[in-house]
């Protein structure tokens, strides 16, 4: 087996389990809220900002973004971001038109002119939802 098929059979693997518990932080549970999803195609590195329709915060690991042509990428967060699947609310700076797994978003904390947590971002994985 080629190790494309490899990672893509793990992929699928670990976002159809995506409601079952996972790990956060070293010995500390985590568990998705995310909907299962299908992979429909090949992880990226980035995404262009200007084609983000909207984004969808599952919980403290798990952000959906809907790109204006309706393709959906799931970026699950390496690490827990505290207060992001609360807040349900981030922002990115960026130098570029694009938005990569090697930036970070920082939560936004309504009625606070305090900024969150920063926290860094994953690949950008094409999904779709199970219906």
């Amino acid at each position: 087996m080629s190790k494309r098929a490899i990672f893509g059979a793990a992929a699928v693997a670990a976002l159809a389990v995506s409601g079952c518990a996972q790990t956060g932080a070293p010995g500390e549970a985590f568990v998705s809220k995310a909907p299962v999803a299908t992979v429909a195609g090949e992880p990226v590195n980035c995404v262009q900002t200007t084609l983000i329709r909207n984004t969808r915060v599952w919980d403290d690991r798990t952000i959906d973004f809907v790109m204006s042509n309706g393709t959906r990428y799931r970026n699950t967060l390496p690490n827990s971001c505290p207060t992001l699947g609360f807040e349900q609310r981030f922002a990115y700076k960026t130098t570029t038109t694009s938005l990569c797994d090697l930036d970070t978003i920082t939560v936004l904390s309504v009625g606070s002119s305090v900024a969150g947590p920063t926290c860094g971002l994953g690949k950008f994985v094409p999904v779709t939802l199970a219906p």
